[in-house]
């Protein structure tokens, strides 16, 4: 199923969110750089290729071509009025026929943490992402020890379904995760 009209840039209170395309390469190699040390207990171990503009440009190619197939939805999160990327979240893994499900994952850069702009911006994503795509569930997993990540998705109304062992390598070493989803609630009586 392809992406039936795609919401390219959406706005909150104090946000923008806004596909990516090729014009934000600086500003993303730049929220790479200057959230290196910050992400890195979040994500896989990233090689100094990571933060070079050829990897971010063969990156957003991929990324523009994964939304137009319907597979990925991503936005980049800025603040109204500027080029900067502050945040961004993804929805991936979007499978159709009797799944209809995605995994959502998100960042949001060191200076921004703690003033309820994730939630901002995923209170936003996350009915456009159920409405636009037709899903029935949302998954999103985090480690343990992701206090943030945990309450995040607690107040957007996420639900723990298990922990998985040795779930995925961040860092440089296996991590358990918590499993957590949400029903889109119009598709519980269907």
């Amino acid at each position: 199923m392809k992406i039936k009209g795609p919401f390219l840039a959406m706005g909150t209170e104090r946000l923008v969110l806004a596909y990516p395309t090729l014009d934000d390469c600086a500003a993303v190699l730049e929220y790479r750089k200057l959230n290196r040390d910050h992400l890195s207990a979040w994500e896989p171990l990233r090689s100094e290729e990571f933060y070079t503009t050829s990897s971010v440009e063969l990156q957003m190619h991929d990324l523009v071509a994964q939304i137009a197939n319907g597979t990925v939805v991503h936005w980049l999160i800025k603040r109204h009025g500027s080029l900067e990327v502050i945040g961004q979240c993804g929805f991936t893994n979007i499978v159709y026929g009797p799944f209809q499900a995605c995994h959502l994952g998100f960042s949001l850069g060191q200076r921004h943490q703690g003033s309820g702009l994730m939630f901002e911006a995923l209170k936003t994503a996350i009915p456009s992402v159920f409405q636009t795509h037709g899903l029935h569930r949302i998954m999103a997993n985090y480690q343990p020890e992701n206090r943030r990540s945990e309450i995040l998705l607690q107040r957007l109304g996420f639900e723990r379904e298990g922990l998985a062992k040795s779930y995925l390598k961040i860092n440089g070493r296996w991590s358990d995760h918590v499993l957590t989803s949400l029903i889109n609630p119009r598709t519980i009586e269907d």
